[in-house]
């Protein structure tokens, strides 16, 4: 990792709607990803924009690609260009930029860890985080118990001295029930619940956290929101971009596990809960898990009769030619994988 510079004088623009986030280091593993450059990267800029970072506060990204500190800086302006449109302010970015930094390592390298306990407390000492970090598990499922193991043994998931350590997962968490069980108790040997966070990003969507306000605070809807006025409700997902690089990973998940018992479930629980009895965090989940509770399993009959698959064939996306699945990068020609799938609940 490159020398750490001064910390420039800058800062974000002070109007904002919002709490502002705590003094923290975040740290992305899988840095160089799709993930990484597609969502947070533009995300985290959106929130310097609005005011939401707090002062003190940086990135460090954690990856296997070789870059230096500038390398990676290059690569966060890029993605800003490209999923931000032109919103790049050159003031912010000023101050935006310096605050990024990279280390390059393998996940199951022990050394790793050693060097991030390093890195870290430079960052710390530059920006002044408090000693707060939290890690960002942009990786293969595979590395998720692994990587936060190797985090607990560095002392990394320590959170003495009034400061707090947190890691964020992304989905797939498990590839079924069992699996998914087990991760939890991986985790859990060496994390408290309340520093694990199970992300679904669905779940920042506008649309998606107006849902709640939309139905129970609108005197229009909320009291026909029932069966007696509702014959069904049909929720689509609709995409427009295929696999594009991702094939290895996809053709192992599929459509079913990447977006049914995630995505979709939290959208079917929002539309159909109860009104929770505040919009606590719990209070929220249990209403939620009581329509999945609800929500009656197939039998292998109806299995055949209620659930549609299918694959994407090539065609046209924006006037250019785009290919089948099974043509695309790194899927093998006679998977069987779904592209496609629809049920009935």
């Amino acid at each position: 990792m490159a020398q750490i510079a001064e910390q420039p004088k800058t800062a974000p623009p002070p109007p904002r709607i919002g709490k502002q986030s705590d003094p923290c280091v975040m740290v992305i593993f899988g840095a160089a990803g799709d993930l990484t450059g597609r969502m947070l990267i533009p995300a985290l800029y959106n929130l310097a924009r609005a005011g939401l970072l707090s002062r003190e506060f940086a990135v460090l990204g954690v990856a296997r690609a070789q870059f230096s500190d500038e390398d990676f800086r290059k690569k966060v302006f890029d993605d800003i260009k490209t999923y931000c449109g032109d919103c790049v302010d050159d003031e912010l970015w000023e101050w935006f930029s310096q605050r990024f930094y990279y280390l390059q390592g393998n996940f199951d390298d022990d050394n790793l860890y050693s060097r991030l306990k390093d890195a870290l407390t430079k960052i710390d000492q530059t920006h002044s985080t408090h000693q707060n970090f939290f890690y960002y598990l942009a990786v293969a499922p595979n590395f998720f118990g692994p990587i936060v193991q190797r985090l607990a043994a560095a002392g990394l998931m320590d959170q003495s001295n009034n400061h707090w350590r947190r890691v964020v997962i992304e989905k797939p968490f498990g590839h079924d029930l069992e699996s998914a069980k087990a991760l939890n108790q991986e985790l859990l040997k060496v994390a408290d619940e309340k520093q694990v966070y199970r992300i679904d990003h669905y779940l920042g969507k506008e649309t998606v956290q107006n849902i709640m306000a939309f139905r129970f605070a609108n005197g229009i809807f909320e009291p026909v929101w029932n069966r007696r006025y509702i014959d069904h409700v049909q929720i689509s997902v609709a995409e427009t971009v295929g696999v594009e690089g991702r094939g290895s990973y996809f053709d192992h998940a599929g459509t079913l596990r990447d977006m049914v018992p995630n995505h979709i479930m939290q959208l079917i629980s929002l539309t159909a809960m109860e009104p929770p009895i505040s919009f606590d965090a719990n209070a929220v989940r249990d209403e939620q898990a009581k329509i999945l509770h609800a929500i009656q399993p197939m039998s292998d009959e109806e299995v055949l009769s209620r659930t549609v698959r299918g694959q994407y064939g090539e065609g046209t996306e924006d006037g250019k030619r785009v290919p089948a699945y099974r043509g695309e990068e790194d899927v093998p020609p006679d998977t069987r994988t779904e592209t496609f799938v629809a049920a009935r609940a």
